[in-house]
């Protein structure tokens, strides 16, 4: 049997390393702990396939353990040690979810044949139910998290149109999913065996992104030393996401226009037409329809893709999400970081669930992945919030009017920017990124709120910014 981690509890220290002794000697890997308050800590820190307590502990009964114990580790065998190997003691025990209990004094080979065939159980039955779990259908098999009524209509939407060979257009703010949207169209429709291809518009220069979407041969401009293939093509037989097509120049509009109504198009420097068949899904956090009023993108354009439009929620919108959010988003960084897995304490979740959330889904992701690194343990406290996340009601109610929404709303804008900026030190296009917005949009947000070098308060300690 693969090595299992067993904590020891025990207060008595002759008892105590005998009892590891014989542990350790049978294969297993073994902590110690000699009072409840040292074995709550252990507990947080480390992951344990059992617990062996004594019932009796300087600070209180073992047994008074167990309900920390599955909270942070439900899958964990529970043993008790106890010199009254009466029925109705055991049957306490019993009731109280103990796994099993050894009388004092225990006969060491009988400890250990029993420890070892209940762990051994006890991983066939996870393993099983691993398996099945994998083959069961997932609750939120595309990633679309929650039961909101806005995200189970986005769920039934998605249902509808995936099959549909008609343009998308995702609308929706910065961090809310609308990747996870349009993966879920393409997962959802006949194409999905075929390849998906995304690519965020407002992070490439207006010439490379031309070249990113249609290709381009040799020689049609500096640095292009051999033929290269565009998303286009790579796309044909599946899908392709445009994100922030709102960052898009008229020329680009233009073209794209033409790939929309005829799907055929010329890489850059190329007299040679290609023809694809590709469904084109397009999403924006910008107001085209504002947009064709100002004359900063295509009419004919926008009426071409407003063909199926998907609206986003934001997150403020689905509050009560949150924990089903968070606990989705969790397992998957303590995965990623290999870590043991987080559990949210009830004030952290409820601090959570009082943020307005301005960088929605995404800014929640960030914040649980900072908790998990800089948490000690495997419970997150609120103290595992960044200092940045502030207070809930910073401005005093009473001044939201007398200081009118968008003022109010400066102070975090300012601030995620600042974060964003110092992280990557004044790299605007890296910074953007971050944001999940375009470089177009954080220099007119930087210009409004003071933060370009011209105008910037001597006080923002910011890096030079490119």
């Amino acid at each position: 049997m693969k090595t299992a981690d067993i904590l020891l509890i025990e207060d008595d220290l002759n008892q105590c390393e005998s009892t590891a002794c014989l542990l350790e000697q049978a294969g297993f890997s073994t902590d110690t702990a000699h009072s409840c308050q040292q074995a709550q800590a252990c507990l947080d820190q480390h992951q344990y396939d059992a617990v062996i307590t004594d019932l009796n502990l300087p600070d209180g009964e073992g047994i008074q353990i167990l309900p920390h114990a599955r909270q942070v580790q439900p899958e964990i065998l529970f043993f008790v040690l106890t010199g009254d190997p009466s029925i109705p003691q055991a049957v306490k025990a019993m009731r109280k979810g103990v796994t099993d209990y050894f009388a004092k004094p225990f006969d060491d080979s009988e400890l250990i044949d029993r420890l070892s065939h209940t762990i051994a159980q006890s991983r066939q039955k996870r393993t099983l139910k691993t398996t099945e779990s994998r083959l069961s259908p997932h609750p939120y098999p595309n990633g679309l998290v929650g039961n909101a009524p806005s995200i189970q209509q986005l769920r039934r939407d998605i249902e509808s149109i995936a099959d549909s060979r008609s343009t998308v257009l995702i609308l929706g703010e910065s961090g809310t999913g609308k990747t996870l949207t349009a993966r879920a169209i393409h997962e959802q429709s006949s194409r999905r065996h075929g390849p998906f291809v995304e690519i965020d518009c407002g992070c490439l220069s207006d010439s490379l992104l031309e070249s990113e979407l249609f290709g381009h041969v040799a020689g049609s401009f500096t640095g292009a030393n051999q033929n290269r293939s565009g998303k286009f093509l790579l796309a044909d037989g599946g899908t392709i996401f445009l994100d922030e097509i709102g960052t898009a120049s008229n020329q680009l509009q233009r073209k794209l226009l033409r790939v929309l109504q005829e799907r055929q198009f010329e890489p850059v420097g190329s007299s040679k037409t290609h023809k694809v068949d590709v469904r084109v899904i397009l999403a924006t956090n910008q107001d085209l329809l504002e947009m064709v009023k100002h004359g900063t993108f295509r009419a004919d354009l926008y009426y071409r893709i407003n063909v199926i439009t998907l609206r986003q929620p934001p997150l403020r919108e689905r509050l009560p999400d949150i924990q089903n959010l968070a606990n989705f988003h969790l397992h998957r960084i303590c995965q990623d970081l290999e870590r043991p897995h987080c559990i949210l304490s009830p004030e952290l979740l409820e601090r959570l669930r009082q943020y307005e959330w301005p960088g929605n889904v995404r800014e929640l992701v960030n914040v649980l992945e900072r908790a998990v690194v800089l948490s000690r343990g495997r419970i997150l406290h609120e103290s595992d919030l960044p200092a940045e996340f502030g207070p809930v009601g910073d401005v005093p109610h009473a001044d939201l009017i007398s200081h009118g929404l968008r003022q109010v709303l400066m102070a975090p804008e300012r601030d995620l920017i600042e974060q964003a900026l110092r992280k990557h030190q004044g790299k605007r296009q890296a910074a953007a990124r971050e944001l999940g917005i375009d470089r177009t949009t954080l220099y007119k947000k930087m210009k409004r709120l003071g933060l370009l070098p011209s105008n910037r308060d001597t006080h923002v300690p910011l890096p030079n910014i490119d």
